[in-house]
């Protein structure tokens, strides 16, 4: 059935197009496919010419993507992240107004493998807490995190409702332990099958692969892989005003 605009309205045809688009968008009503022009030009029952100059204002306002050979797309936003000091992703997305929770996939206590175990100054035998993650800002996974802790200090997380906010409070709040600090490594890549159909990457679309490991005082508290989307994701640095000369 189609949505008729009121053409008794001073309003022009493609802004009450555009304005009923706006709504839709904001209610996820395209989150999966967003109307070509001939879908828009029956459901609003315009002309093409006015179904694509609806479109171009919503693309002026960043709230769909055109690309030249490609389907209109719903804009997704892009989490921007300082690295000027540690930082949590969860307290991220929540500051740039996006719905912040995580689909916890494993938790468990088990033996240290080779490469946690070196990071961690733990030995093989040593028991370690594994917890794996698919983070998300709003609606879609921004990033598959995989950590590992001591077993001795992060056992109680393995109790914990992980399934929203940050590690690092869940470590103060059920461990009694705070982060001091620690290093972050952090490399482009393109991503295997498994992880693209896990973050459900666009074709074409890089990834970021983070190693962090952190520290309460001299102590390695966790060593983490994280893989997140280049797509929706991305890297600021600001830096203080240089001295005169």
């Amino acid at each position: 059935m189609a949505t008729t605009v009121d053409r008794t309205l001073p309003l022009p045809l493609w802004a009450q197009v555009a304005d009923d688009l706006t709504r839709r968008v904001s209610e996820g009503q395209f989150d999966e496919h967003f109307p070509t022009d001939d879908e828009l030009c029956e459901t609003y029952g315009v002309s093409r010419n006015t179904a694509r100059e609806a479109v171009r204002r919503l693309a002026a306002e960043g709230l769909v993507r055109r690309q030249r050979g490609r389907p209109t797309a719903v804009a997704r936003p892009v989490v921007e992240q300082s690295i000027h000091s540690l930082y949590s992703l969860a307290s991220t997305v929540r500051g740039q107004g996006l719905e912040e929770r995580s689909e916890i996939l494993t938790t468990d206590r088990r033996r240290a493998t080779p490469e946690p175990a070196s990071r961690l100054g733990c030995g093989l035998r040593d028991e370690v807490v594994y917890i794996e993650r698919l983070r998300y800002a709003g609606a879609e996974p921004i990033a598959w995190d995989r950590s590992w802790l001591p077993a001795n200090l992060a056992a109680p997380l393995l109790d914990a409702d992980l399934s929203s906010g940050g590690l690092y409070e869940a470590l103060s709040t059920h461990c009694s332990v705070r982060i001091t600090g620690g290093s972050e490594r952090i490399v482009p890549v393109v991503g295997g099958p498994s992880e693209r159909r896990l973050l459900r990457m666009p074709p074409g679309v890089a990834a970021f692969c983070t190693e962090r490991l952190v520290n309460s005082g001299d102590v390695p508290v966790e060593w983490r892989r994280s893989v997140i989307r280049g797509d929706r994701y991305c890297l600021v640095a600001t830096w203080p005003t240089p001295p005169r000369s």
